[in-house]
């Protein structure tokens, strides 16, 4: 097969893996930058260019696209979509998944467990929304916030206040959430490929930091989810259309609670907590659909 992976950087962690793995498997493998592809757009004929040379008869992509460059990544992902590529996820499945309130309002219709979330538009619904989420300590989220950044506690209603008030005087956008006491600072990581989780692990904050990100400090190690834990992680994909997905998950007395689906989920703190080797199911994924894709089938999730 001849598959292109979108990334603009070849040397980071989860985008050589994937390009190694698909390399061994006999596959003719190009990494691109895609903000260097250029698009024309005509009746019938849609054309991408990469660096001046036109790609053509690519069987599959891996988007790898960074939450700041969504608008061109998915533009460039759809144009191979209207080219009859398969995608391992879709333009439309990415940018449903990046939009935090929208996601969560997909989710939260199907019965899925997740924090009580609010959205304002401006500071006088304060008191209330602080008394609608349980009260203080809240969590205060932006919208275009990822890896951790962005992400504040406040454990006061007068934190609280200053918080949204110095946010909404910005005019940015944001979540402000229930907090999870009993999640002490941890959380769980599922990769879904498909119709299943292939790997889990629990990544627990570093002392004093309530966020439980890998970059930020925070250790993981490998974890054996229940059957509701995975059966909400393949669930909430699959309301997103992602066929690979990361999906973050409290637990919870009430069960696991769904905070986020990341539609580009690193690969490097999974595989070294686990030993899974994860790059490979997902170009087993490519190789099963890819080629049913040309032929208008239906895809095997």
């Amino acid at each position: 097969m001849k598959i292109v992976i979108l990334s603009r950087n070849p040397n980071l962690y989860s985008t050589s893996r994937l390009y190694e793995t698909a390399v061994a498997r006999g596959h003719d493998t190009q990494v691109i930058d895609f903000l260097k592809c250029y698009m024309i757009i005509e009746k019938e004929n849609p054309v991408i260019y990469y660096e001046g040379q036109k790609i053509s008869d690519i069987d599959a992509i891996v988007p790898r696209i960074g939450s700041s460059r969504t608008f061109y990544g998915t533009a460039v992902v759809r144009q191979f979509e209207m080219m009859n590529t398969f995608c391992l996820n879709s333009s439309q499945a990415i940018v449903r998944s990046r939009d935090k309130l929208r996601s969560m309002q997909i989710l939260s219709r199907s019965g899925l467990g997740m924090p009580v979330t609010a959205m304002a538009s401006n500071t006088t619904d304060i008191n209330h929304i602080m008394n609608d989420v349980g009260g203080t300590p809240v969590v205060v989220k932006l919208l275009q916030g990822t890896q951790g950044i962005g992400v504040v506690l406040a454990e006061t209603k007068k934190a609280a206040k200053s918080v949204l008030e110095a946010f909404y005087g910005l005019k940015a956008h944001m979540l402000i959430q229930e907090y999870i006491k009993e999640a002490k600072g941890a959380d769980i990581r599922a990769l879904v490929v498909g119709n299943r989780v292939v790997a889990a692990i629990k990544r627990q904050g570093a002392d004093g930091e309530f966020r439980s990100n890998i970059h930020r400090g925070g250790t993981a190690q490998t974890i054996r989810l229940n059957k509701e834990e995975r059966q909400t992680a393949i669930k909430a994909a699959k309301l997103l259309g992602l066929n690979v997905a990361g999906v973050d998950m409290l637990q919870s007395d009430k069960g696991p609670l769904l905070m986020e689906v990341n539609s580009t989920p690193g690969l490097e703190g999974i595989e070294s907590s686990t030993s899974i080797d994860v790059a490979t199911m997902i170009i087993e994924f490519i190789e099963r659909n890819g080629n049913k894709k040309r032929n208008n089938k239906t895809l095997t999730l």
